[in-house]
């Protein structure tokens, strides 16, 4: 689809307005014979992108926990277009081929999480495990047990209110899986996906060759680690192709792995914007990858403090690699490729092997538990092959 930004005019323009003004997060002032100049001639005020839309867009896509920019390209349209959703606004039922989504399937989870039918992240996702849940709660109160909420199913849910409140379940349920699989790497599922270059709009030419060549040889490296230490491992795609972040998620579901990491480098537009940064999923209902945050948060520190890159933290976000996939993934913007110091330091294979290192470290602490761990940017490969050998 195409970007909108300031300065656009369209019926498109006019749809993102509505959307924030029923956010409340812009006012619904103009009126529809107020015509305003452009570039093109005159147009009614609600098709124009001007200051105040745009810094309604900055101010969504910061509530949303999307790369604040004030451009309304695809994954800012769609987290638009969900929160446009009321549970009440459209029947929800279980779409195969094209998942429904959006803020109503998000609240439909949560109520039926407070109410004990469903375990999982609250995602905005009407996907089997939500359609299984209603199911359930539709047949143990004497509904119509066919996955559909309609008018009948969402009465029976405002009477029955909330009947559980506390710890979240899904979180509870990653943990515990954690717990049980137990310390030792050997046997543990892990699905490596590495960007490729060229995928952003500031990534061509050379700098996508670079940016192709860093991801790929980090990709390698770990999983050459990983499989020391006895993991299985995964490579989400070839060195050859090029797959969005829904069929690389497709992908880590399809081999049911434990974990997946994801390797990306960063670009902005101004090139002294530099450092390392994590990812998780993690959502504006109150619903996020516990699991996820401790791997995103380890691979952080430990590349930190085994590097010395400039630390830009780690961040909750609802992109499709993080909300689709179904076990805890974390995503790791290893440096910005627009930046001539991060990229001229990834560019050297010895500091790879570092963020390798630094990353499968980051793995064996989330299996750990706090247990006999040691301090950040200490423990090192030779050690964790020891303690895997002392283990087993």
């Amino acid at each position: 689809m195409p970007t909108f930004r300031l300065g656009d005019q369209g019926s498109a323009i006019a749809e993102i307005r509505t959307i924030l003004v029923g956010q409340n997060l812009l006012g619904d002032n103009a009126g529809p014979s107020d015509l305003r100049a452009t570039s093109d001639g005159w147009a009614s005020p609600e098709a124009v992108f001007d200051p105040e839309l745009d810094h309604a867009v900055r101010a969504f896509q910061q509530q949303r926990g999307l790369l604040v920019d004030g451009i309304v390209g695809p994954e800012t349209y769609r987290a638009l277009l969900e929160s446009s959703y009321h549970l009440g606004s459209r029947v929800l039922l279980y779409r195969l081929s094209s998942p429904m989504t959006g803020d109503d399937v998000a609240t439909l989870q949560s109520r039926l999480q407070n109410l004990g039918y469903y375990p999982h992240l609250v995602d905005g996702v009407f996907g089997e495990t939500t359609h299984s849940a209603l199911c359930r709660y539709q047949a143990e109160y004497g509904l119509s047990s066919d996955g559909i909420c309609g008018p009948a199913t969402l009465r029976s849910l405002e009477r029955l209110g909330n009947r559980i409140t506390g710890g979240s379940p899904h979180a509870i349920r990653e943990e515990e899986r954690v717990r049980r699989s137990g310390p030792r790497l050997s046997g543990k599922r892990v699905l490596i996906d590495a960007g490729c270059g060229g995928a952003h709009p500031l990534s061509a030419g050379m700098v996508a060759d670079l940016e192709t060549r860093i991801l790929s040889d980090i990709a390698y490296r770990l999983e050459g680690r990983m499989g020391a230490a006895g993991m299985e491992t995964f490579l989400s795609h070839g060195p050859d192709s090029s797959p969005d972040d829904s069929e690389r998620a497709r992908t880590a579901n399809a081999v049911d792995a434990d974990l997946v990491i994801a390797l990306r480098c960063a670009h902005h537009p101004t090139s002294t914007a530099r450092g390392v940064a994590s990812f998780y999923f993690g959502n504006n209902h109150g619903s996020y990858s516990t699991i996820g945050r401790n791997l995103a948060s380890f691979i952080q520190r430990e590349i930190v403090a085994r590097t010395g890159l400039f630390d830009c933290r780690t961040h909750p976000r609802t992109w499709p690699i993080l909300r689709e996939t179904q076990m805890p993934t974390a995503l790791i913007d290893v440096g910005y490729v627009t930046n001539p110091d991060d990229a001229s330091w990834l560019d050297d294979p010895a500091h790879r092997d570092i963020v390798a290192e630094a990353i499968l470290i980051a793995v064996k602490r989330v299996y750990l538990l706090g247990e006999n761990d040691q301090p950040t940017g200490t423990y090192t490969f030779a050690d964790l092959l020891a303690a895997e050998r002392a283990i087993s």
